[in-house]
This record gives C-alpha cells, sequence and structure tokens, in this order.
C-alpha cells in the first residue's frame, strides 16, 4: 500500500512506539505522588461514592497470533494467544499505572503480586497519602485503597467483594459501591479497545513487537483523555435491595477483613450512604 516493504513498515511503526512511550511517559503516565493519589481519590469520592480510593485494578488479555516456539505460554482461559495488560485506572478513564507483557497463562492476582508498584506498597516504601477518617465519622482511620474483583487477594490496601450468594443488605451494598469505582477500568479498556482499533483482532507481531505497540496505545489514550476531557456520565442504579434484612455490624482496625468491614458499615450510615440507596432499604 505505501510502496515499501514489510520489513520497512514494521521497523518505522516500531521506532515511533518506542518514541512514543519514552518521551510521552513522563508526561502522560508519571509515578503518582502522594498529592496525585490524594486527587484520584477526590474523583473517586465525587463519581463513584467511594472516598479513600486510589484506582481500579484489572487485566486485558491482549489478542496474539501464536508467537512462534511459546508452547502453551501464552495460550489463556479464554483459548486464544496473548499477553496481559495489568492496568490502574482512575476516575477520569486514564492509565494510572500499567503492567505489559506478561504470559496469557498467568492470572491477574499473581501478575499484580510481582509487579513492583504493589510490592513498594506491601513493603512501605511507596508513599501512599496517610490515613484518615471516611467523611463524617470518627471512625478509626482507614488506609487508602485499590478496588478489584473476586481474582484478587484481600489486603488493607486491595478491597475485593464479598464472596457468596446469600448476602446481607450490608455486604450487597459494599458490593455495589465496589462495582461503582471498578467499573471505571473495565471503561478505560474498552475506551482504549474502541479508539484503537488493533485491539480488536490478533496483533500478528512477536510479542515484543507487542508490548511496544501496548505501550504506545496507552500513551495516546492518555494523552487524548487529557485533551478532551470526560463527557460521559454515571447512570447506574442499584437494585434488588427491598427484600433483605439489616444487620447491624461495627469494627474496626488495620487488618484486610477489619478495612473492608469499615467500608461496609459506613456505606450504610447515616453518613455514607447516597439518598436513592437508603429509599432502597
Amino acid at each position: 500500500m505505501y510502496r515499501i516493504g514489510i520489513s520497512t513498515a514494521s521497523m518505522i511503526v516500531r521506532e515511533v512506539c518506542i518514541a512514543l512511550w519514552s518521551v510521552m511517559r513522563s508526561e502522560c503516565l508519571p509515578s503518582p505522588t502522594q498529592q496525585q493519589w490524594e486527587s484520584i481519590a477526590m474523583g473517586f469520592e465525587k463519581t463513584a461514592n467511594f472516598p479513600n480510593c486510589i484506582g481500579a485494578v484489572d487485566g486485558k488479555h491482549i489478542r496474539l497470533i501464536c508467537p512462534s516456539s511459546s508452547g502453551s505460554m501464552f495460550y489463556n482461559y479464554k483459548d486464544h494467544y496473548s499477553i496481559v495488560l495489568l492496568a490502574i485506572a482512575d476516575s477520569k478513564y486514564r492509565f494510572v499505572y500499567v503492567n505489559i507483557g506478561s504470559f496469557g497463562k498467568d492470572c491477574d492476582s499473581a501478575i499484580f503480586k510481582r509487579c513492583g508498584l504493589w510490592k513498594s506498597i506491601e513493603t512501605d516504601r511507596h508513599q501512599l497519602p496517610n490515613e484518615k477518617c471516611l467523611p463524617g465519622t470518627e471512625r478509626p482511620k482507614v488506609p487508602y485503597v485499590i478496588v478489584g474483583d473476586e481474582a484478587f487477594a484481600l489486603h488493607k490496601h486491595l478491597l475485593r467483594p464479598y464472596g457468596g450468594s446469600n448476602l446481607t443488605v450490608e455486604k450487597r451494598i459494599f458490593n455495589y459501591r465496589l462495582s461503582r469505582a471498578r467499573r471505571y477500568v473495565e471503561c478505560t479498556f474498552g475506551i482504549l479497545s474502541n479508539k484503537w482499533r488493533i485491539f480488536h483482532r490478533p496483533i500478528n507481531v512477536e510479542p515484543d513487537f507487542a508490548v511496544e505497540i501496548v505501550k504506545a496505545c496507552i500513551i495516546l489514550h492518555n494523552f487524548v483523555r487529557d485533551r478532551d476531557g470526560i463527557l460521559i456520565e454515571d447512570t447506574t442504579t442499584i437494585t434488588g435491595l427491598e427484600d433483605l434484612p439489616r444487620e447491624a455490624t461495627a469494627r474496626g482496625g488495620l487488618s484486610a477483613n477489619n478495612v473492608r468491614q469499615t467500608f461496609c458499615d459506613y456505606f450504610v450510615s447515616n453518613v455514607g450512604a447516597v439518598p436513592w440507596q437508603m429509599s432502597k432499604i
């Protein structure tokens, strides 16, 4: 089409992708500071009614044509070959942190545990904002948290939904409120895929080249989000709470389960519940 050889076009695309990442990363995907984490948390509190949340984490499989001599390393549970894009997104549908290139067979939780950001959080080397009380309460101070789905392990800095089907009203409301915050990373992946249509089909390059392509798309995604802003209205509603009994519990502390229970209690309290939620109980 461009009257140049395939190898020449491939070289040009790769050089451009590497240049985008190396030149624009510091501007479009910087390592968050304490002030930036606090700003992200304010966004989640305003748009998702989830305070002390510094991001939503999830993984996305980037489809590949079967890499040569790779065996089953890139073969995932969805029955295709892929590398994993693990990402933390904010309430503006921007990527805050990405880990790109893990084997498709790896699960999101294992990848997250190995990533540099999580290791630094676990060992207290990464400076998260100081713990604080939830808005409008005098409860014990709780840490800032990342929200994820059932694939991730519960931690005082990582909240996941309550499991099971016979849940109390409090736990169902917590799961819903967590889902409201977690959906931002799902929407971010959707915006990324629809803006950069290369993700609509398997990428016919070697894995290391695919990593460079994903990096470039991440940078361009954040650049476009910063330029265009947010135009998506939040129209999510909650249903199915009318017939379940309430059970009052009150716990505190800094262990993982107690942190989650503190949020759970807060979401059904007079200061933590939103008006439409209380009308359903």
